[in-house]
Parts: structure tokens; sequence; C-alpha cells
């Protein structure tokens, strides 16, 4: 015997499956519990990430051009080029912070989706409601922790594991980072500018702000290399997971189309005194159709309708299709 689900061999020791954890005799999908389409979504969320994390490195990486300007403002004694440093660093985090709220979207409708499809997967143990897959991220405070819970849950119950894959942890400890270090970087940034002189006239004016660059290069190397190993950790689970979601609910869709039913046949006129009775050969009840052969049947009187023979039953070939007996056909015979 094996697994509806998995495909792996049970045994009827086990109460259910060791791999995937479905009771005997569930399907991979419970019937009549709505499920959701994640590779699409989730390809887009995957897209957004990778996206953020790119332009975020930008931003990372933008004290250096910093830098240049710095210098280059320094050998020609030009503080318009100060300025020309800052608006380029102000016009990289633009399109980061686009990025960052479309993958933001995205992900919570995800990890939505994904956490509802557990819901009618047997053998599924999630320890939240769907609804924390949004008020997670949401809630203050409650977003250190509920996210992860959420997609842990998910990842377990999707990829057929007893214990949180390792990948859940090395991603939220990354992305934890991120989110942290982001700010208080930012936060020191703004502190360090502010005491820079605004028209430096001399070396050391221009040194401070060549100095501010560097400093601010150093911090932002941290929160950028978590949020590249964020990023990715991210975009693997999302692939993973949507993958498995998706193949276990075709597990469950028919193999053949349904045959299609045969409208209702019309109801004979009760009227002309027909007998009601179930047709064969696939006609919905709801009325008979009458028939030549029926001994005893008699039309009603005053309609000068013929009485017909009663037929004698024959056995037809099933290479041969059947020809219509009625009066007709017996007169020319």
């Amino acid at each position: 015997m094996r697994c509806q689900t998995c495909g792996d061999p049970r045994s009827p020791e086990h109460n259910d499956c060791p791999r995937c954890h479905t009771p005997p005799g569930q399907p991979a999908v419970t019937p009549g519990l709505p499920t959701y389409r994640v590779r699409g979504i989730g390809l887009a969320a995957s897209i957004a990430v990778g996206a953020t994390a790119v332009l975020f490195l930008a931003v990372a990486l933008s004290p250096l051009l910093g830098m240049a300007m710095a210098r280059q403002a320094r050998a020609d004694g030009d503080p318009d080029l100060l300025l020309g440093a800052l608006i380029v660093t102000v016009v990289a985090a633009l399109p980061m912070a686009v990025a960052y709220l479309a993958a933001a979207v995205l992900v919570i409708i995800w990890t939505w989706r994904a956490r509802k499809n557990t819901d009618a997967f047997p053998g599924a143990l999630p320890t939240l409601g769907a609804g924390w897959a949004i008020a997670g991220w949401l809630v203050p405070f409650a977003s250190f922790v509920v996210p992860a819970r959420v997609v842990a849950n998910v990842a377990r119950d999707s990829l057929w594991r007893r214990r949180t894959p390792a990948l859940v942890f090395l991603w939220w400890t990354a992305w934890l980072v991120f989110s942290i270090g982001e700010r208080v970087v930012s936060r020191l940034d703004s502190q360090a500018y502010d005491k820079l002189p605004e028209t430096p006239f001399n070396d050391a004016g221009y040194q401070a702000h060549i100095d501010y660059y560097r400093d601010s290069l150093l911090r932002y190397s941290v929160p950028g290399v978590a949020c590249l190993i964020a990023a990715v950790a991210l975009i693997v689970l999302i692939q993973r997971i949507s993958t498995e979601q998706e193949a276990r609910i075709a597990r469950a869709l028919p193999v053949w189309p349904t045959a299609p039913v045969w409208p209702t046949a019309p109801v004979w006129p009760a009227a002309q005194g027909w007998p009601a009775g179930s047709v064969s050969g696939g006609h919905a009840a709801g009325g008979a159709m009458p028939s030549a052969s029926a001994p005893g049947v008699e039309p009603p009187a005053g309609s000068g309708a013929p009485v017909p023979a009663p037929l004698t039953p024959t056995t037809v070939s099933p290479e041969v299709s059947p020809s219509p007996v009625g009066p007709e056909a017996q007169s020319r015979g």
C-alpha cells in the first residue's frame, strides 16, 4: 500500500505516512476545502525580492561615488559637487523604496495563500491561523516573531519535514539583521551628515565629507550583506514551497474529465395517456418516451390512431446498428 500524497510505501504499523504525515485513507487534498495557486504570485514575489536586494546594494555602495565626487570637489575647489553626491544617494534610494514596498505586498499575499493551502492538506499541523500571515507583518513587536513562525509552519507542512528547515532560520536571522541594521545605519548617517560643514572652505572641510562617505560605506556593509543573504534564502524557500504545494494539489485533481450529462428529456404530454417511467440510455428522469413494443398500450379514445402490433424482441449484433421498426416498416415487409 502506498501513500496517496507522496507515493511512499506505507506500513500498517504507522498511524500516518512517515514522510508526509498524511493519515491512512486520506487524499492528498481534503475535498471541499479551497486551494490557491502560488507559483505565479511566488515568481512575482521572488522577482520583487531580488530587485529590492540589488537596489539596496546599489544604495549601500553609493558612498563610493560620494567619496569620488568629494575628492574631485576638493581638487577643483567646487563645493557644488558635494551637493551632487548627496542627490545621487537620495535618487538611488527611491527605486529601492518602491521595490521594497512591492516585495512586501507580494510576499504577504504569497504567504497567506500558502498558509491557506495547508488547511486542505491532511496531516498538516499549523499552529497559527491564516490571518497571522498578514497581521504578523503589521502588528508591532509581533513582526519580529510571527512571520517566521507562519513560514516555518508552511515549510514543514509543504516540504514534509518534522523540523523547521534550516533555510527558514537563515532567512529570518538575515532579515532581522538587515531590517534593524538598516534603521540604525540610516539614523547614524543622518546624525553624521548634520555635523558636516555645509560649504567647506579648506581641505579639512572637504576631508570631512570624504570621511563621512567612507564611514557610511563601512556602516552599510553589514545590512547590505544581510539583505543579500535574506533575499536569496527567501527566494529559494518561495520556489520550493510553491513547487511542492502545486504538485500536491495537482495529484488531487481527476485524471480524466467527467463525462457530459445529457440534458433533461422532454416530458411526454400526460393527456395522451402514456405511462410515466424512467428512460434508459442516459435520459434524466422527468418523463418517459413512448415505446412501440409495449404490450397493452392503447392510444386515447377518439384519436383515430392505429394500435401498433406488439413487436418481438430481437437480438442486435453490436456491429450492426438497429433499424427503426414501426407499422410502416411492417407493411412494406
